[in-house]
């Protein structure tokens, strides 16, 4: 049993009304630099995807030059069970999920940058970051760890660790933002 406080003021962990505020400032600071840098990433493939700025994508593959963001990475799956290489393949390049996967990229990158919307954040980021798992397997450097699913578990503890409530919007939004959207 884990409490905070002393004597009648204390409370165990789990029913405190705000999470986040157990960290020690240098850990609120820690994780939102983790927060706003894992909201870059996603925001920079975002913005990289949709204007082929050079670092992945060349400006002819851009999304706004007729270039699909999901082509090139999902066509490529080459292993696994036929069903899945299957799967991929006819959803590569596709106009939905093309614009999942950018609005996916821009909704989590936006909200983690922001501190907004985490719940949301969270779960959508972790199912885009397994989905990326899964077609990228089995994992070149590792028999089945890779930066996908680390990017998951970051996400996922960013949000549970209440990284969102501060140094970011979180006040603001959580004033009129239902419960779920936190």
């Amino acid at each position: 049993m884990t409490t905070i406080g002393r004597g009648a003021a204390a409370q165990h962990l789990e029913k405190v009304e705000a999470p986040g505020s157990m960290l020690t400032k240098t850990a609120a600071k820690a994780l939102a630099v983790l927060r706003i840098s894992t909201g870059f990433v996603f925001l920079w493939a975002f913005f990289d995807k949709t204007f082929g700025w050079g670092f992945a994508t060349p400006s002819a593959k851009a999304w706004i030059n007729g270039g699909s963001p999901t082509k090139g990475f999902l066509s490529s799956v080459d292993v696994g069970p036929t069903w899945l290489q299957n799967f991929f393949h006819n959803i590569a390049g596709t106009g939905w999920a093309n614009w999942l996967f950018m609005l996916g990229l821009l909704g989590i990158g936006g909200a983690l940058m922001l501190g907004i919307g985490m719940r949301i954040a969270a779960a959508t980021g972790a199912l885009l970051m397994v989905l990326m798992w899964t077609a990228s397997l089995p994992v070149a450097t590792n028999p089945f760890m890779d930066e996908h699913l680390i990017y998951a578990f970051v996400i996922v503890a960013i949000a549970a660790t209440g990284a969102g409530l501060r140094y970011s919007l979180a006040p603001w939004w959580r004033r009129f933002a239902p419960r779920w959207m936190w």
